[in-house]
């Protein structure tokens, strides 16, 4: 398995929710979400902050779907460009629950023995 396929098969396991998607970080990961709508002045996050925030994610939408647009592989670092929609359970701005939320991530990764020891995420919201 190549660390392009993990990276997808980490995305799979936050569609489906089926309690795997952490297992493909390492404990010492870092991952830094740059300033943002949502999150305007950024973060950072260790692997106990993306548990928090994954079940917080998960109060906060019924579904997501995260579409790989593009992905490029080199040694240890992949690149992926993504199309992120979520139906809202919780009203955010101007959209309501049940409206569908979008965003472009490109998202950044680096793997050790295929493992995540860093992700960076660059996400652009559509006006909501």
């Amino acid at each position: 398995m190549t660390n392009l396929d993990r990276a997808r098969s980490m995305l799979r396991a936050l569609e489906t929710r089926d309690g795997t998607a952490l297992s493909h970080y390492a404990s010492d990961v870092v991952q830094r979400e740059f300033p943002n709508r949502l999150v305007p002045d950024g973060a950072t996050r260790d692997l106990a902050a993306l548990r928090a925030g994954s079940e917080a994610g998960k109060r906060a939408v019924s579904e997501e779907r995260y579409e790989v647009v593009s992905g490029i592989e080199q040694g240890e670092e992949v690149a992926l460009e993504v199309i992120w929609t979520a139906r809202l359970n919780v009203p955010i701005g101007n959209l309501a629950p049940g409206d569908t939320m979008r965003a472009h991530f490109g998202v950044f990764l680096t793997f050790r023995d295929g493992l995540i020891t860093s992700q960076r995420n660059y996400d652009c919201f559509d006006r909501f």
